[in-house]
């Protein structure tokens, strides 16, 4: 038998090892035997720690603030008339002009009297007369000299006159148009000399103190706000006023489902006209607010709006929210508990019911939230 050559026989040795290091089932060598050694209790604690993320909070600085509701509108006079005439005639006299002040039964216009004057002092005349006759009646009835009915027809007579008296200057009256209120005259109509009918509009009186600022209020908002609130007005070229509400209308707009507001601002030199567009700040009672930044706030799963925190146990929860006001320093929020802590950096990396590992915010923000809710510019 020939000899077996020497690299058959270290190759049959190799194989002979190999075969009996697989038999043994040890694979220590590749560290498996370390990881097996570590019960599962004291696996879990490290892998939930690997897999907390890391988010920014703050104990966010809560503050009185009024509710703002934003509304627009237009300025509008407090009062305003079209006057016309109630007679047909000849404008004799028209002391006003545009843009003049007119106080409360003012001349505005005058018509040609054109023979009422004569009627009016005709009547005058005839209940003068009608008068001493009465009284001569009454004088002869109390001494029996005359009967009761010749006294009952001097009454009558004299009733008769005071009557016609009565309709003669009513009728002249008719030729005149006053004032109704205190107002700037805005709009003439006629000229002296011309020719009106009766009804025909003569001039348009405005009173612009206070002048109004009219917008219409959402039926959700509609319970915020009652008469005697403060409100702020911003005209369309920029100027800012401050005014009162004065009425909330009862009864909705068919088509809008809107309330008619009205608030009356001070005007006393009349430099807001009426017509501008303008928005309306309708500010109710203050509340308990939140100042945050406006990158702080998220939507649910479920599509709400509102803002997510973690409660004690480092649980993140979210909170819908109540939008207070909308200011340059951020938004004014409500509905957002006191025992929790906001989450203003790493929210939308997260869901609610997470277990997360919270630390407190960097100074640069917790110093612009402080800074937001005291109004300070520092």
């Amino acid at each position: 038998m020939a000899k077996l050559k020497f690299h058959k026989v270290a190759a049959i040795a190799v194989f002979i090892v190999t075969a009996a290091w697989v038999a043994t089932g040890e694979f220590s060598s590749v560290g498996s035997a370390a990881d097996e050694a570590q019960t599962p209790a004291e696996k879990e604690p490290a892998k939930e720690a690997a897999l907390l993320r890391t988010v920014g909070v703050v104990d966010a600085p809560r503050i009185e603030h009024a509710r703002a509701i934003r509304i627009s509108g237009y300025t509008d006079a407090d009062k305003r008339a079209v006057l016309a005439t109630r007679a047909a005639g000849i404008v004799r006299e028209l002391p006003i002009s545009l843009g003049d002040r007119v106080e409360a039964g003012e001349l505005i216009v005058k018509l040609d009297a054109e023979g009422k004057e004569a009627a009016v002092e005709t009547a005058r005349q005839l209940l003068a007369q009608r008068e001493a006759e009465a009284n001569a009646s009454r004088r002869l009835a109390e001494r029996g000299s005359i009967p009761k009915l010749q006294l009952d027809n001097a009454l009558s007579a004299l009733a008769a006159a005071r009557s016609q008296l009565e309709s003669a200057e009513a009728d002249l009256d008719r030729n005149i148009v006053r004032a109704p209120f205190a107002g700037v005259v805005d709009k003439v109509d006629v000229e002296l000399g011309s020719s009106v009918q009766a009804g025909a509009p003569v001039a348009t009186v405005l009173n612009l103190d206070p002048v109004l600022a009219r917008g219409e209020v959402s039926e959700r908002d509609l319970g915020y706000v009652k008469p005697g609130d403060p409100a702020q007005i911003r005209l369309v070229n920029g100027r800012e006023l401050e005014g009162e509400i004065r009425h909330i209308s009862r009864d909705a707009t068919s088509a809008t489902r809107t309330f008619r507001v009205e608030v009356a601002i001070p005007n006393e030199d009349r430099s807001v006209p009426a017509g501008m567009t303008a928005e309306i700040t309708l500010r109710a009672e203050p509340v308990l607010a939140t100042v945050l930044p406006r990158s702080v706030v998220t939507l649910s799963a479920e599509g709400d709006l509102g803002i997510r925190a973690v409660d004690a146990e480092d649980i993140v929860k979210f909170y819908p929210i109540d939008l207070v006001d909308d200011t340059p320093g951020g938004l004014v929020l409500g509905g957002i508990p006191e025992d929790v802590r906001v989450i203003v950096a790493g929210q939308e990396l997260i869901s609610e019911g997470d277990k997360v590992d919270p630390v407190e915010a960097d100074p640069e923000t917790i110093k612009k939230l402080v800074s937001e809710a005291t109004g300070s510019t520092q």
